[in-house]
């Protein structure tokens, strides 16, 4: 008579080879989430601490927890209003980059004109090709001549440009939708312009969640730039810059523990916004790798 298997011996054992594969995996993926979060979690604990604590470098967890630092950083950075212009300047790039990377990305996946060729491999050796700094000066420059520097306009247009990789985000994207969705709208009497907005606009969505949350993480994390465009109007600074500016207290000395305070309560706009968009985020990547 034949004795019925347990389910414990119908499943299958891992082999040494593939034990030791899956722990390789869970081991890398562990020191990705250290590495990852360490600098965040350093970042909270430190601006609890005093500055002498901080400096000498003491214990992990602050001896004592010091939550008057948000209090002194809020009122020394005049976080609020620092605050409104990071908002208005991420928003503003967001749509601005958004808008343009979807309109640029139509016109090259879905219409042929001269130059076309040219064009696409300009934008694609921008992708390669990082100037950085450099081109901060000329743009400083054509600002001043449009008087347009002592403007937040001029911040928002800096960091407004430089979108190749997302113009070839959404071009990817939309070459995947069907071209007989154009023609049939075409043949119902919408035009170029009715077929981008009523047609491809919605089925690119996902992708343009994906642009716009690159272009909002990079203009609120941006540090150079800000710094650069509000040279001669103190008051257009952005969140980032007044951290770093921080750092030094009214008589010149490093205040380490300020600055890691200004820099937790800077964090947490861009922690919100992943955490309200992150589906969206990831659908987008994926549907981005599938039709691309």
């Amino acid at each position: 008579m034949l004795k019925p298997v347990s389910a414990a011996a119908r499943r299958p054992h891992l082999s040494g080879k593939k034990f030791w594969m899956a722990a390789a995996k869970w081991v890398f993926l562990g020191i990705t989430v250290i590495f990852t979060l360490y600098p965040i979690i350093y970042t909270i604990l430190g601006s609890l601490k005093t500055n002498a604590e901080l400096t000498q470098g003491g214990s992990f967890f602050p001896s004592q927890w010091h939550f008057e630092n948000y209090y002194k950083a809020f009122m020394e950075a005049d976080f609020l209003q620092y605050t409104v212009n990071s908002i208005i300047v991420s928003l503003a790039v967001t749509l601005l980059a958004v808008s343009t990377c979807s309109l640029a990305g139509f016109i090259m996946a879905r219409r042929d004109f001269p130059g076309k060729k040219l064009l696409s491999a300009m934008y694609l050796s921008m992708m390669f090709v990082s100037l950085g700094s450099i081109t901060l000066y000329p743009i400083y420059e054509m600002m001043h001549a449009l008087n347009l520097h002592k403007t937040i306009i001029a911040l928002i247009v800096a960091l407004t440009g430089g979108q190749a990789a997302n113009v070839f985000l959404v071009m990817g994207f939309t070459k995947a939708i069907p071209r007989e969705l154009d023609e049939a709208a075409i043949i119902d009497g919408c035009s170029i312009y009715q077929v981008y907005y009523k047609i491809v606009l919605p089925l690119t969505k996902p992708i343009l969640a994906v642009v716009a949350l690159f272009a909002f993480r990079n203009a609120w994390n941006d540090y150079i730039t800000g710094l650069v465009m509000t040279i001669t109007a103190p008051a257009l600074k952005t969140l980032t810059v007044a951290v770093v500016q921080l750092k030094y207290s009214v008589n010149a000395a490093a205040e380490w523990h300020i600055m890691l305070a200004g820099a937790s309560i800077a964090i947490i706009p861009i922690l919100i916004v992943y955490l309200f968009a992150n589906k969206q985020f990831i659908a987008g990547l994926t549907a981005g790798a599938v039709k691309g």
